[in-house]
C-alpha cells in the first residue's frame, strides 16, 4: 500500500518521503535523478516487490514537497534518509541510486555502513575534478554546457538553464524507452520543476563542488555500478571511474545502453541486490 508524508527536520526543514511495496517488503531507498521528485520509480514497482523489496524514498531538498536547502553537500542527504528511516520504523535498508541519483546512493554506504545492506548507482556522476578522468568527455552538448555553467556558480547555472533543452543528450534507445515503459519520467520532472529549478540548481551546485565523502569509503557495503556503454549524459567513464574506486565494488556495462535505456537492464540489477541483501542479513 502506497503511502507519503512530512517529516520535520531538527533544524525545522520539511522532507516530504513516499513509500511503496508489500508492507513486509526489505527497505530500498531511491534517490532520483536531476531534475526529478522522490516518488518510487513506478516501472519497478512490480520487479521489485517481485524480489521482496519496499520502495521508501523522498524529495531532495528544493524539490516537491521538500525544503530548500541552498548551498547542501551531496553527503548532505544521509541525514535526511537516517530521519525518514527511523520516522518510519526502518533500521537497516539497500540504497539504489540513478544519474544524480547515483552519488547519493554512494553517500549513504559510505557514511551509513552499519545501516545500508547493499547499494547500486546507476549511470551515476563521478566526483567533479576526480583523478585521471576527463570529467566532460564524452558529455553531450547541452549537460555539458549545464555543469559548465554549475561549476562557474548559481548565477551562470541559472542563465544556462533558461535555455533550451537538447534531446541530442539521449540516444535514440533513451527516447524509446521515454516513449515507452519509462514514459514515468515526464510527469516527475514536470513536477520537479513545477515550483521552479531551485532543486535543480542545488543539485548541479552539489555534483560539481565537494561531496562531503570519499567514495572510496562505500566500500565497506556490497557496491553495484551500473553504466550504460553508449551514455551521453554521464558518460561510461565515470561509471568505470566509480567501480576502481570502490573497493570491491562490481560492474555491470550495458554497452548498447544510454542514459535511460539502461534502466531496461533493471532487473537484472535488482537480482544482484537481492542477493547481496539477503548475504548481509545472514
Amino acid at each position: 500500500m502506497a503511502s507519503e508524508g512530512d517529516l520535520q527536520c531538527a533544524d525545522g526543514r520539511i522532507v516530504h518521503w513516499y513509500e511503496d511495496g508489500p508492507a513486509d517488503g526489505v527497505p530500498l531507498f531511491w534517490h532520483h535523478g536531476t531534475p526529478n521528485i522522490g516518488q518510487p520509480p513506478g516501472p519497478l514497482m512490480r520487479p521489485a516487490t517481485e524480489r521482496g523489496f519496499r520502495w521508501v524514498s523522498l524529495d531532495r531538498p528544493g524539490y516537491g514537497g521538500s525544503t530548500r536547502r541552498e548551498g547542501r553537500c551531496v553527503a548532505g542527504i544521509v541525514e535526511d534518509v537516517a530521519d525518514v528511516a527511523d520516522a518510519l520504523g526502518m533500521p537497516r535498508f539497500a540504497v539504489v541510486g540513478h544519474s544524480g541519483g547515483g552519488p547519493h546512493a554512494l553517500a549513504c554506504a559510505a557514511l551509513l555502513p552499519d545501516r545500508v545492506l547493499a547499494a547500486v548507482s546507476i549511470a551515476g556522476l563521478a566526483p567533479y575534478g576526480a583523478a585521471g578522468l576527463d570529467w566532460f568527455g564524452g558529455m553531450g552538448r547541452g549537460g555539458r554546457e549545464e555543469l559548465e555553467a554549475a561549476a562557474l556558480g548559481p548565477a551562470a547555472l541559472s542563465a544556462q538553464l533558461s535555455q533550451e533543452w537538447d534531446p541530442e543528450m539521449f540516444t535514440p534507445a533513451d527516447h524509446q524507452a521515454l516513449e515507452g515503459p519509462w514514459r514515468w519520467f515526464t510527469g516527475i520532472v514536470e513536477a520537479a520543476l513545477a515550483h521552479g529549478p531551485d532543486g535543480m540548481i542545488d543539485d548541479d551546485r552539489a555534483y560539481v563542488t565537494g561531496w562531503g565523502f570519499d567514495p572510496g569509503e562505500a566500500g565497506a557495503v556490497a557496491t553495484l555500478v551500473a553504466h550504460g556503454g553508449e551514455d551521453r549524459v554521464v558518460p561510461a567513464s565515470h561509471g568505470r571511474w566509480l567501480a576502481d574506486a570502490v573497493p570491491g565494488a562490481d560492474a555491470r556495462r550495458f554497452e548498447d545502453a544510454g542514459h535511460i535505456s539502461v534502466l531496461l537492464h533493471s532487473e537484472e540489477l535488482l537480482d544482484w541486490l537481492q542477493e547481496r541483501v539477503e548475504e548481509a542479513r545472514r
